[in-house]
């Protein structure tokens, strides 16, 4: 896989708790920080105080001997449906954009996060520009990382809406 092909991660949990109970953690910024390995937390910025279409946020993310903050713009807001946003300034430039759908299902709600990587600059980007023979491998170990963190975060967020935190 590409950059060009927007690489594409998926992970899916039941969680028996309402829609309403999940969408008040996943809206709460340092919440999520919590349970993910990589982002740490963040605070609404330019005078956004929740989610909402054009609010923004500035996220705090950690990995291994790197930390950076970066800015996001929240792309849809469905009310304990979808929540997702952009990477950077400009959803159309953005370095990847990111959602959780929710999904009302028997007696609890169905979430999937998912993160479509690129099209514009990142850090993978650069990794990419100082290598781009290894492009494939480098997408392939970031997909892969993407992947475990999601799970990650999706058990904690499990474990927390089925406590009633």
């Amino acid at each position: 896989m590409r950059m060009s092909d927007g690489p594409t991660v998926a992970e899916d949990v039941f969680i028996n708790a309402s829609p309403a109970t999940v969408w008040a953690l996943i809206t709460d910024l340092d919440a999520i920080g919590r349970w993910s390995p990589e982002y740490q937390g963040g605070e609404w910025i330019e005078g956004a105080t929740g989610p909402a279409v054009g609010a923004r946020f500035k996220g705090h993310n950690k990995r291994e001997d790197r930390e950076w903050e970066s800015q996001s713009i929240i792309t849809v807001c469905d009310v304990e449906r979808t929540l997702a946003w952009a990477v950077g300034r400009e959803p159309s430039s953005a370095g990847a954009s990111w959602r959780f759908e929710l999904t009302p299902q028997d007696s609890g709600t169905h979430v999937r996060q998912q993160v479509i990587i690129g099209p514009g600059p990142s850090g993978l980007t650069a990794v990419i520009d100082q290598r781009p023979d290894l492009e494939e491998k480098i997408i392939a170990n970031r997909c892969a990382e993407h992947s475990r963190n999601m799970q990650a975060t999706l058990q904690g967020l499990k474990a927390a809406a089925e406590q009633g935190a």
